[in-house]
């Protein structure tokens, strides 16, 4: 009798102790709810006070300026933050820094959880969660172009502020967007370094669809021999898919898109027999990869799409590598090449070889004319002189080297990084980091207009103005540098007088706390 009681009151304990754990779950759970709800009553109300606060304002503003513009007629609206700003009380750089950063947490705060509140409601259990390993801050403006980094800090606020006295943050492997004004809006960390961004390009139907117009996907390469690469969101920077390797195969860094925007072409090596691959990704299926292709050569680097849509331009750089090694093993016995493809089929249109087995075709730029733009890295001793930018069209028997003065082409010391080309103003700007300079070429004449001296720069992308023609390069030690062209008609010489090249490029730089890496891409 002594043990049934015992086992009764054993029972009833543990019936209570169930009772009241499910009781405290229930608790918690209508107290996480009732305080979700205050959150959001709490920023809607937020919200809605401060709607109405800069309404009226607004409103206040354009009634009071109206009446200033009778009595004055050159007021303008930039004299009301001029004397804001001169009313302010002072306060030092780090203490601005510190309320930007703490504004734009918040904000981002405010948005991660309007966000969550709408995914909440229809979230899909399959759907891969990249915020363990990848961690995006932004802020509210459009993107002109994407750069890699390979090291950046924590903060976008920090990033963009070149004169704060803060202490360095620890710094990340990542990738970042950038406005028109050279300001960091979205900064992305990455789990290595990263090499070649490709932005998914404007078709038909992305033009009749505005949503996703203004949210293409940026492809994200892993530097050679990397095994991966992301999708992320050009608008937003967030990490849409993270795409590993098929077996035997690690990727070089770059890729292409179609012209229709349907699939990402990826160069590739087949880490048993060493030759060079193509592999095809549906951009519409989640970047499943769906065919293979031989590049008909041995490392294929930069990969670009003809103007005509149907064919693929691929740079074979000729430098063999195993799995997971960036080590040349055959530097004697390469043999490089720029070979066009069918992409359909991947039959073999026309292959091209340069005059020395060891000038390794790498970066490719596309003219709209069909003109391909050429960068070389010479693998050669350092003694031998050879072109190393050179262009090439369907049916030319070989490649055609542009003018260098005096044929000084050890000005760029064996080794180009990016090629960009402007095909509206004809013109081309090429960049060495080991040279330490950027060169603008005009393609009418196909002679140097001037070059530049930036330190480590790599990355080279169109710049988008109503002003004068030029480019936007990058560099690891942080700078964004605009070179306006000021006269096309001016070439130059590297031997020309200071002020005379002042007179051809107009150079303007603006430093972030970060190291950009190789590759600038427009949208």
């Amino acid at each position: 009798m002594q043990i049934m009681r015992a086992k009764t009151v054993a029972l009833v304990t543990e019936d209570s102790s169930e009772s009241q754990g499910l009781t405290r779950k229930q608790s918690n759970n209508q107290n996480n709810r009732h305080n979700t709800r205050l959150g959001h009553e709490l920023l809607t109300t937020s919200a809605l006070t401060a709607l109405s606060t800069i309404m009226g304002t607004a409103a206040l503003v354009g009634i009071h300026h109206r009446y200033r513009k009778q009595r004055q007629p050159d007021a303008s609206l930039v004299d009301y933050a001029t004397g804001i700003r001169s009313h302010l009380p002072s306060a030092s750089k780090p203490q601005l820094t510190r309320f930007r950063y703490a504004c734009q947490q918040a904000a981002a705060a405010w948005q991660q959880s309007y966000h969550n509140s709408i995914e909440d409601k229809g979230s899909d259990s399959n759907t891969t969660d990249f915020s363990a390993v990848h961690t995006t801050t932004m802020l509210t403006r459009p993107v002109c172009w994407v750069s890699g980094v390979a090291s950046m800090p924590k903060s976008i606020i920090l990033a963009n502020d070149d004169h704060s006295d803060e202490g360095n943050p620890e710094n990340d492997f990542g990738v970042v967007g950038i406005d028109a004004n050279r300001e960091v809006v979205w900064q992305t960390t990455m789990p290595e370094r990263v090499h070649d961004i490709v932005v998914q390009p404007i078709s038909n139907v992305l033009n009749e669809l505005s949503d996703n117009y203004h949210n293409r996907d940026v492809v994200v390469m892993g530097r050679r021999p990397s095994e991966k690469f992301w999708v992320l969101d050009t608008a937003t920077g967030q990490v849409k898919f993270a795409i590993k390797a098929s077996n035997h195969r690690h990727f070089y860094g770059h890729a292409c898109y179609s012209l229709d925007s349907k699939l990402l072409y990826v160069t590739e090596n087949d880490t048993i027999s060493l030759d060079g691959k193509i592999g095809i990704y549906d951009a519409h299926d989640a970047y499943k990869k769906v065919a293979e292709f031989d590049s008909h050569g041995i490392g294929p680097h930069e990969l670009i799409m003809h103007p005509d849509s149907e064919t693929l331009v691929i740079a074979n750089g000729g430098i063999k590598t195993e799995q997971a090694s960036r080590e040349e093993l055959n530097l004697d016995t390469m043999r490089p090449s720029l070979v066009y493809l069918n992409r359909h089929d991947g039959s073999l249109l026309e292959q091209i070889f340069p005059e020395h087995n060891q000038m390794s075709v790498r970066h490719l730029a596309m003219h709209n004319d069909g003109t391909v733009m050429i960068g070389i890295q010479f693998q050669g001793d350092k003694h031998i002189n050879v072109s190393l930018v050179l262009t090439h069209k369907r049916v030319d028997s070989d490649f055609k080297p542009l003018i260098m003065p005096n044929n000084q082409w050890q000005r760029f010391h064996q080794y180009i990084a990016s090629v960009a080309v402007d095909s509206e103003r004809n013109l081309l700007c090429v960049t060495t980091p080991i040279g330490g300079c950027a060169a603008i070429y005009d393609l009418n004449t196909r002679e140097l207009i001037d070059d530049v001296g930036l330190p480590d720069c790599a990355g080279a992308a169109v710049l988008f103005t109503d002003k004068k023609p030029g480019f936007i390069v990058s560099d690891g030690q942080g700078q964004l540098t605009t070179l306006e062209v000021n006269d096309t008609s001016a070439t130059g010489s590297i031997n020309q007088d200071k002020i005379e090249k002042t007179q051809c490029i107009i150079k303007d730089s603006k430093v972030h706390k970060m190291s950009f890496d190789n590759h600038l891409q427009a949208l």
